[in-house]
């Protein structure tokens, strides 16, 4: 959905990106690669069809997928 603006269940295109909130510290949907919560937060953008309601997860920034693989591991591509 993110990078074809239509949604894959319906083929809807009323696509609805939802930012990460930078202030909003440990609640919403993120990802946090340290045990301190204020600290190490990758935000997960989220992509909604506003037809259906289906949802993607994105972690958009590739300096973000890095932190990830750097704290849980993983392959680069």
């Amino acid at each position: 959905m993110k990078n074809t603006r239509t949604c894959p269940k319906c083929g809807g295109r009323d696509i609805i990106r939802v930012p990460d909130h930078p202030y909003r510290h440990a609640s919403g949907n993120n990802i946090y690669t340290t045990k301190m919560t204020l600290f190490g937060k990758i935000p997960v953008i989220r992509y909604v069809c506003g037809g259906c309601g289906y949802v993607e997860n994105w972690v958009e920034g590739s300096g973000e997928r890095n932190a990830l693989r750097r704290a849980f591991g993983g392959g680069t591509e």
